[in-house]
């Protein structure tokens, strides 16, 4: 699940963890590598919309072809909410995993608490659940992960930030 910077300093309160593209194409890079020992996969399922992005990559370095959705939202502009799901796995990839899963790949960009994660694994139990960075309270529901962060850790992904001027730890940047 994708953090939101539209909350403000306060609501986020905790460390702040800015992702350049660089940094987070070599980490999905790295979820490749760990990810090519355990497949070969039929298919990817995206967790949009955080999802998507290493996703892509990494149907690219497996060479998986099939890469299908899972779109849940979690959010109300500025809070968590109950969890929604938009749209399912279609029934021809359902199909691929034998219906429960199995030879499928998830793939999202972060488990948080692991509210998402607990759905989509109750959708197809058996899928191998891939994730690029993780936190403690959600990291149980995930197979294969590349970077742990604390739980009071907000991540800013590259989609989410633009460039701009940050002042040096020192005088007081998170």
């Amino acid at each position: 699940m994708a953090e939101h910077p539209e909350l403000s300093a306060q609501e986020r309160a905790g460390k702040a963890f800015p992702v350049s593209w660089d940094q987070f194409h070599r980490d999905c890079r790295a979820l490749t590598w760990r990810l090519n020992d355990v497949g070969p996969f039929h298919a990817v399922i995206a967790i949009t919309r955080g999802g998507l992005v290493p996703a892509a990559i990494v149907a690219r370095e497996l060479g998986v072809r099939i890469i299908d959705t899972v779109c849940i939202t979690s959010y109300d502009h500025t809070r968590q909410s109950d969890l929604k799901v938009l749209k399912g796995v279609s029934a021809d990839t359902k199909k691929l995993g034998e219906g429960t899963g199995k030879g499928l790949l998830i793939v999202d960009d972060l488990v948080d608490t692991g509210k998402t994660a607990r759905l989509v694994r109750d959708m197809l139990p058996d899928a191998h659940f891939a994730t690029v960075y993780a936190k403690p309270k959600g990291r149980p529901l995930v197979d294969t992960f590349i970077t742990e962060v604390s739980q009071d850790t907000w991540i800013f992904f590259p989609w989410d930030t633009a460039l701009s001027f940050q002042p040096p730890i020192r005088d007081g940047a998170a």
